[in-house]
């Protein structure tokens, strides 16, 4: 039975949370059909761009993403407060700048006159608005619905693109927050299209050393953390050196060949992350089975379950073996 989001979602125990849409059937619909001869991978730049500019449209950060031939990966960081802290005026704005609005809203923007009654109808608008800008099922419709509309105009078809409903799980601790982030990024890899970070394309670890190689800001990606981070709040409490290296240290050890300097290198690291090395490699290869709606260790997943008012958790014992408890 499909779970309701409302049950599936408590930003009152946390901001992160593992988004995974899938094509119809799993198609290749954004990569190479055989069958035909007809490449798609065209489309996978398509739900890149889209997907970084709605985080400059919503109140939600984007730590990571993988776009895939049949699937899209997205780790996502809701910013409640400042979608609350935002004005009236620069709530109409950033709706606007992907939707029509009302006829009052676009009265209101140009700067016409407006009456008293007709001015607390575009607030209360403005509320509805508000509260759909820091929405994780609004921003995956409008990245969804986008994709589905270009893709069908391309095809000269119609029906659906995406399977019905995406699948969220929430991320409770830094360490399933990390672990997730890290399943991720390799997916390319995991899915033996890249052997390394470099050619991994279409994911968010090769948007940020393709940018930091020429010392661009990354434009739609929450920072990881540096020395001269500004706002420690809204980073990822890991540098981009350390994260590279956890990754690239995986990469080794799910390989064939990885040797026993590899595995202490990685042993090491994990290590002070509090994870051991089997259960690191079991999660970045089956996060999603490893896990069900939330990944965090016994106590976090036990205030998410009263939370969300559940009588149960499913993969509780699963999670807590993994990040503690």
């Amino acid at each position: 039975m499909a779970q309701s989001r409302k049950s599936l979602i408590s930003l009152e125990d946390t901001p992160y949370y593992h988004c995974i849409s899938r094509c119809v059937r799993r198609s290749y619909l954004c990569g190479y059909d055989a069958k035909n001869d007809v490449s798609y991978e065209h489309r996978k730049s398509w739900v890149e761009k889209r997907l970084l500019f709605l985080s400059t449209i919503f109140a939600i950060d984007i730590c990571a993403y993988a776009v895939m031939s049949n699937h899209v990966h997205i780790v996502l960081c809701v910013d409640k407060k400042a979608a609350c802290s935002w004005s009236t005026d620069n709530v109409l704005v950033q709706w606007h700048k992907m939707h029509k609005g009302t006829l009052l809203t676009r009265k209101y923007l140009k700067g016409e006159s407006v009456s008293e009654s007709e001015l607390k109808t575009i607030e209360n608008t403005a509320e509805i608005y508000r509260r759909r800008l820091h929405d994780i099922s609004w921003f995956m419709r409008n990245l969804n619905e986008y994709i589905a509309r270009k893709a069908n105009a391309e095809d000269d078809c119609t029906g659906r693109f995406w399977e019905g409903r995406f699948r969220s799980q929430a991320l409770l601790t830094e360490k399933a927050l990390l672990s997730c982030m890290a399943y991720v990024d390799l997916n390319p890899v995991r899915a033996k299209v890249a052997t390394n970070l470099h050619d991994s394309l279409h994911t968010s670890i090769n948007r940020r050393l393709r940018y930091i190689a020429k010392s661009k800001r990354i434009k739609g990606l929450i920072p990881l953390k540096t020395i001269a981070t500004v706002n420690p709040s809204r980073t990822i409490n890991f540098s981009l050196t350390d994260y590279c290296a956890l990754l690239n240290s995986s990469i080794e050890m799910m390989s064939d060949n990885s040797s026993d300097s590899k595995v202490m290198k990685l042993n090491n690291r994990l290590t002070k992350l509090g994870i051991n090395q089997g259960k690191w490699l079991q999660m970045i290869t089956t996060f999603e089975d490893t896990f069900s709606f939330a990944a965090g260790d016994r106590e976090s997943m036990e205030l998410f379950k009263k939370s969300t008012n559940r009588k149960r958790i499913a993969k509780l014992e699963s999670a807590a073996s993994c990040l503690g408890g």
